[in-house]
């Protein structure tokens, strides 16, 4: 039933599935299913969510062990990036992760569920601590404005990447190792940015 919910949201959006349909999808005759087994649809949600996390969580776990320079900001994006671009690829063509994630990420509510799953685990919260450590003194706006920024930078362009592949399996640059570098490269350009002085509105 999760990877039918994938599928559907991924394909059509979340408001747009219901809960029989997604039953319909995984092959069950009884339309309570999902309902059943899951509850309401944010309790669905997290369960894909977790599922998601639980594999990041053990591939991030490995990578922490294995950093040669804690003092390289770029060893700690790469601890970002590099679990779920290795989890996406191993999961092959087609698949809907990364796309049923951008989908959560444009519904608040939804998307706090995805941030309080993944941002919380040990070794998210290691990784950031990892990485802020090495970075400017910013600004507090500054530094949740470019949070911001990353989280969209990441999750959607996992989903495009997704979909290209999906669309032209056999495209070597749509790969999953030329993704996790070129946000790796995205992502440290945003971090180590200087900030530029800002007017306060009179």
């Amino acid at each position: 039933m999760l990877d039918a919910a994938e599928r559907l949201f991924a394909e059509h959006g979340v408001g747009e599935v219901s809960n029989r349909q997604i039953g319909q999808a995984a092959g069950q005759a009884n339309n309570f299913a999902v309902g059943y087994h899951f509850g309401t649809k944010a309790d669905l949600v997290r369960a894909i969510v977790r599922r998601h996390t639980a594999v990041t969580e053990e591939r991030r776990t490995r990578m922490l062990a294995q950093i040669k320079d804690p003092d390289d900001p770029r060893a700690w994006i790469a601890c970002l990036v590099r679990p779920a671009t290795g989890q996406l690829d191993a999961l092959g063509v087609p698949s809907w992760r990364a796309r049923c994630l951008a989908q959560f990420d444009t519904v608040p509510s939804l998307r706090q569920i995805v941030v309080e799953e993944s941002v919380a685990t040990p070794s998210m919260v290691r990784t950031l601590e990892g990485m802020f450590r090495l970075l400017p003194d910013l600004p507090e706006e500054v530094h949740r404005e470019r949070g911001d920024m990353s989280r969209l930078l990441v999750v959607h362009t996992l989903a495009e990447r997704e979909r290209a592949l999906h669309e032209r399996p056999d495209d070597r640059h749509a790969s999953w190792d030329a993704t996790a570098a070129g946000l790796i490269d995205a992502l440290a350009g945003l971090w180590l940015a200087p900030v530029t002085a800002r007017s306060v509105p009179g």
